[in-house]
């Protein structure tokens, strides 16, 4: 062993630089809301046109579907086929690395992209937590929005992307400048001039180009002929024809105009039309460094920007963070105070508690330091395992400075040198055994996969390395410390001597064994009756402080209608007090997404010192925006989960899946699961799935007398497009960008279907023919989007929870299902979203149960090599869950993935404080009867129990409140560890002592 005397000075200087290890560390870390997990999910958007969805499945979808599902390592593609885009999400195991996955599906993609049709556009992106803003700005002003956009594109854009760590920053809404060609039909018609005609002039006009080289004189020269248009003039001023007769330009045959581009969406902040800059991170920054980069760029920015602008933040991730963070943190050091004064109440010894001050720190530094070498960040998993450990880290501790604080009690005339080392000695083989069966319980946790693994995984990694560093400090530095502060203390023969009383109601417990069987089967009963009544869930819940509301006006309704529609909702949240700022999108959506112009969505920003939940705000807005707008379906949840949501494979909690080959039988089968589902207490935002992409109009030619009239199909299409959305003739090189020219009719934006019918068509000798002579009319329907999973067509009805847990919504989900649902034959039905992954993650939960119990009697059997002795203690262990249920229960908190690690964690701390129970009990029976050893045993360790186990039910108790922003996410975990402790006790003091004489021989 150590002999700590002779290595107190060294021991020393290397405890300092632990601590200073661990300073530096903790201003190194970066920090961030979630740990860096890459999510096996690779998504391809692909666009067309305006493409019919059916035509749109057969050409690009299903081609796309089949190559993806070739990729190694593949679990499941899913897909969303609407007008014109497709949307494919490719699944891969956990296991998979995700940037070859990306590669593999590129290299497929890339072999059938000369089986789609020409001019489809793919965009494959692996998807990570970094999809998302960590900022938006909204850029506010007296000015034009086409110049507010400018503004945007070409000085705010740039000046942000020069912070360390920014991936991109990307502009959405404002107004795009277009020069405009409104053409007068008739006046052309009389010239004898064709669209054709115009866009053939301004396509062969419009150009710089280079000849060739020329030598003059030893000098080279470049030579260029330059045709550009530079201006608003040089485009009046071009020639459309001209003959020794007249000369026809621009001017004569189009009013040319300076306006903006079409808008097929619409972007708002704070009810106002302005533009939205939008900062996405690195995956490896550091998000709280580049969030005060950036805080600190855009102050410098907003003292450069033209008077009357400035750029305001309407989103602010980092803002949560650092909530989340500090609060954690708080927690942590609160809870450490607590248990702190825990010792302090019971050693009544102030060097011994300034034992414990002094060496938790160092165990933290030491913590902090070797999570910094192993590449960790400060997140909400690795922050909440460090504080739901403090409760472990104490325990090793407090046995330690109690046992050599009763050492000195009863040796008072030996100096503490000398007891130093005989305590250590002497507890040595208990305190490696302790340890060891703490820290083996998250080892099974490497078999935990998906989400919650990816995530808790880390949680446990960290705790372990808690542990481990734990022991170090409390095994080296500790004795040290405690020799430090006790240096001018010398033996005193005259100080009074303190032995542990005999605690007679020991015997009493251990002559009616009784008493205790029944408090273990009592237990079971508990835990065989309480577990089935628990609500249940999947990850515990955060409240962000901010709402994602996605919106859907009625199929087919313009943006200009549906921004009226939303204007309501706008002063609905301009209202609520708590709302400090949204921002709006329509047509679009945050993320990586493809959006029919009648959708979008909201991204609003809550008060940090409002009294209601997020969840309480959005139900009051649900229902306001409800009662007025009926036809608006709403649909609400918080950033950050939603993004997890969008990372897995579903958005919503609850997500069921019809599957058949009908669409027709599918839609109907999706709205009948959606009635039941709405029916259900509990659930919230129900949507069967049909999204109609508005009605079209389908004009269908007639090829021969087009050909009659020497026009191709390919003109008449030019000539309709140019009618309606304008065809672009190339642009004008301005000043950091090239404006687009746009050829167009006049009042093309309000053509109804009736002017349409009424249009006409040029023949290329000018001469204007009604449209209906060359082609029919006709409005069809809107057609629904087609989803698919494993090319196979379904339907997908969704909903969120509202003040009731996942398992038994779903339970009473899946009876109205199979009560009033009938399947026709070849349909199936499916229950997916978290309720899947729910259950997917409790199945592995219970074999790390199990394994963690094996793993602990494991350690229990070698350590004490009685077999008997490690299944009693693991019994009670196990038992020890009942507290935990229990607490779960009367607080109203769900069986989730926390609290499930929280009843694991119950069994390493029984089994951590028997072990030094039975130790006790061991070295006493080499020199005592069974019952002499078990009650000096009990009494011996009575108070070290109640110390540890009161010590860790306070360090656990700010968690448990949830006092921080981000303690949210561990309070079940909490809870669960302070029940279980509460049945420890009991358990130790009285049923182990009775218990155990039924297994000891006399």
């Amino acid at each position: 062993m150590i002999d700590y005397v002779k290595y107190r000075i060294p021991i020393t200087a290397l405890l300092a630089i632990v601590l200073l290890a661990g300073v530096y560390s903790y201003g190194k870390m970066k920090s961030d809301l979630f740990p860096d997990v890459t999510f096996p999910k690779v998504k391809i958007i692909a666009e067309n046109g305006q493409q019919p969805v059916d035509k749109m499945m057969l050409t690009v979808t299903r081609p796309l579907e089949e190559a993806v599902k070739r990729a190694p390592g593949i679990r499941n593609v899913r897909s969303t086929t609407s007008r014109g885009s497709a949307e494919i999400s490719a699944f891969f195991d956990w296991t998979t690395d995700i940037d070859l996955g990306l590669q593999r599906v590129e290299s497929l993609i890339n072999q059938i992209t000369l089986d789609l049709p020409p001019g489809v556009r793919l965009t494959i992106e692996k998807m990570n937590p970094s999809i998302l803003p960590i900022a938006g700005y909204s850029l506010e002003g007296n000015l034009s929005q086409i110049e507010l956009k400018d503004i945007a594109l070409y000085t705010v854009k740039p000046f942000l992307s020069q912070v360390p760590g920014v991936s991109e920053v990307s502009v959405s809404g404002g107004k795009t400048k277009e020069y405009h060609l409104i053409l007068r039909p008739q006046r052309m018609s009389a010239l004898g001039i064709t669209p054709q005609v115009v866009d053939s002039v301004l396509t062969q006009a419009n150009f710089v180009s280079s000849n060739g080289y020329l030598q003059d004189y030893d000098r080279l020269y470049l030579t260029l002929t330059d045709a550009v248009i530079n201006d608003l003039y040089d485009l009046q001023r071009t020639v459309i024809f001209a003959s020794a007769m007249r000369t026809v330009r621009v001017e004569d045959i189009a009013d040319v105009v300076i306006t903006s581009q079409k808008e097929y969406v619409k972007i708002k902040a704070n009810g106002q039309d302005v533009p939205l800059v939008a900062v996405t991170k690195q995956v490896t920054a550091n998000l709280i460094q580049v969030a005060d980069s950036l805080e600190t760029k855009v102050a410098a920015l907003n003292a450069l920007l033209p008077r009357g602008v400035v750029l305001r933040p309407y989103y602010q991730q980092a803002d949560f963070v650092r909530d989340s963070v500090r609060g954690i943190e708080d927690v942590l050091w609160i809870g450490l105070g607590l248990a702190i004064l825990v010792a302090i109440v019971f050693l009544r010894s102030l060097r011994s508690s300034l034992v414990l001050l002094i060496t938790i720190p160092l165990s933290l530094s030491l913590t902090v330091a070797a999570l910094y070498l192993l590449g960790y960040d400060f997140n909400i998993m690795t922050l909440g395992a460090i504080a739901a450990a403090i409760g472990l880290v104490i325990d090793d501790a407090i046995i330690i400075v109690e046992q050599l604080h009763r050492s000195h009690e009863e040796e008072p005339d030996k100096p503490a040198s000398e007891l130093v080392s005989k305590t250590i000695d002497y507890l040595f083989p208990a305190m490696v055994g302790s340890s060891l069966s703490t820290i083996v319980i998250f080892i099974p946790f490497v078999l935990m996969t998906g989400i919650a693994g990816a995530y808790f995984r880390i949680l446990t990694e960290t705790m372990i390395i808690t542990l481990v560093c734990s022991f170090v400090i409390t095994w080296v530095g500790l004795p040290v410390v405690y020799l430090l502060l006790n240096a001018r203390r010398r033996g005193k023969a005259e100080e009074e001597i303190k032995t542990v009383g005999e605690k007679h109601w020991v015997k009493t417990v251990i002559r009616y064994p009784f008493f205790s069987i029944l408090a273990v089967v009592l237990l079971g009963v508990v835990i065989y009756l309480v577990a089935p009544r628990l609500p249940s869930g999947f990850l515990p819940e955060l409240d962000e402080g901010s709402i994602v509301l996605d919106y859907n006006s009625p199929p087919g309704t313009s943006l200009e209608a549906t921004d009226l529609m939303l204007r309501q909702v706008d002063r609905i949240l301009d209202s609520i007090p708590t709302v400090v700022s949204y921002s709006r999108r329509t047509g679009t959506q945050m993320g990586f997404f493809i959006t029919e112009p009648n959708r979008g969505d909201y991204l609003i920003q809550l008060s940090k010192s409002r009294k209601l939940s997020t969840d309480a705000v959005s139900s009051q807005i649900r229902q306001r925006v409800e009662a007025i707008l009926p036809a608006l379906t709403v649909d609400f949840g918080q950033v950050i989960t939603d993004m997890l949501g969008d990372l897995m494979t579903s958005v919503q909690p609850i997500e069921i899946k019809v599957f058949g080959s009908e669409q027709r039988v599918l839609d109907e089968l999706s709205r009948r699961v959606a009635a039941v589902v709405e029916g259900v207490r509990g659930t919230a935002d129900v949507f069967d799935g049909i999204l109609i992409a508005g009605p079209s109009v389908t004009i269908d030619p007639d090829i021969a007398l087009l050909e009659g009239y020497g026009l191709s199909a390919a003109d008449f299409q030019f000539q309709l497009q140019t009618q309606l959305e304008g065809t672009l003739e190339g642009g004008i090189p301005e000043l950091n960008q090239v404006t687009p020219i746009r050829m167009i009719y006049p009042n093309s934006s309000r053509t109804t279907v009736s002017d349409l019918r009424g249009a006409t068509i040029f023949t290329p000798r000018g001469r204007l023919l009604p449209l209906e002579r060359f082609g029919s009319v006709t409005v069809e329907a809107g057609t629904a989007e087609i989803n698919r999973e494993n090319l196979k067509s379904m339907g997908v009805v969704s909903a969120r929870l509202s003040g009731r847990d996942l398992g038994s919504t779903l339970a009473d989900i899946r009876a109205g299902v199979a009560r009033d649902i009938s399947l026709p034959p070849g349909y199936t039905i499916e229950y997916n979203g978290e309720y899947a992954q729910q259950k997917q993650a409790f199945s592995e939960l219970l074999q790390i149960l199990v394994l963690a119990s094996l793993l602990v009697f494991t350690v229990i059997l070698f350590l004490f090599k009685r077999f008997g002795v490690a299944l009693l203690i693991v019994l009670l262990a196990v038992l020890g869950a009942a507290g935990s249920l229990a607490a779960l229960y009367f607080t109203g908190t769900s069986l989730n993935v926390g609290s499930y690690v929280g009843i694991i964690m119950v069994i390493g701390i029984i089994g951590e404080n028997s072990i030094f129970t039975y130790f006790q009990y061991a070295e006493n029976r080499l020199t005592e009867g069974r019952d002499e050893a078990i009650v000096y045993a009990i009494s011996t360790r009575m108070r070290p129990k109640l110390m540890t186990a009161i010590g860790a039910i306070m360090a656990l108790l700010p968690l448990a409140l949830a006092l921080g922003t981000g303690a949210q996410m561990h309070q079940p975990l909490a809870i669960a560890v302070i029940g279980g402790l509460g049945v420890a006790l009991p358990l130790l003091l009285i049923v182990l002592p009775s218990l155990l004489k039924l297994i000891e021989k006399e």
